[in-house]
């Protein structure tokens, strides 16, 4: 999905990638898991002429600890969508945004004693 802002120099009209509904739902189902259990507290979202990133804080005045990134231009290559972690770091990359956030299932999975 794209949407359309404007040059503040000439008034081009610029395009911006953008999540789908489908992917943001699949991003704030982990996302509501996450604050549930703890983990998360805040999350930013940014169009960008390249790509659409979703930013995971787990205090709002951090560093994001993941971001979530849609780069249409990679779908060929690597696949569309990555999981980058604090460090820099390509956690997990693929073509199929759900198969990309399974890297966050690890983390909810926690010992419990009886």
């Amino acid at each position: 999905m794209t949407f359309m802002s404007f040059s503040p120099r000439d008034g081009a009209p610029l395009e911006c990638v953008s999540f789908h509904r489908l992917e943001l739902s699949a991003i704030l189902a982990v996302y509501g898991r996450m604050v549930a259990a703890g983990e998360w507290r805040d999350y930013a979202i940014d169009s960008l002429r390249d790509a659409a990133v979703f930013s995971v804080f787990r205090r709002a005045a951090e560093h994001p600890i993941y971001r979530i990134e849609k780069r249409p231009r990679l779908a060929q290559r690597q696949g569309a969508y990555s999981v980058i972690g604090m460090d820099g770091r390509i956690l997990k990359r693929g073509r199929e945004l759900t198969a990309v956030m399974r890297v966050f299932d690890a983390k909810l999975i926690r010992v419990v004693e009886a």
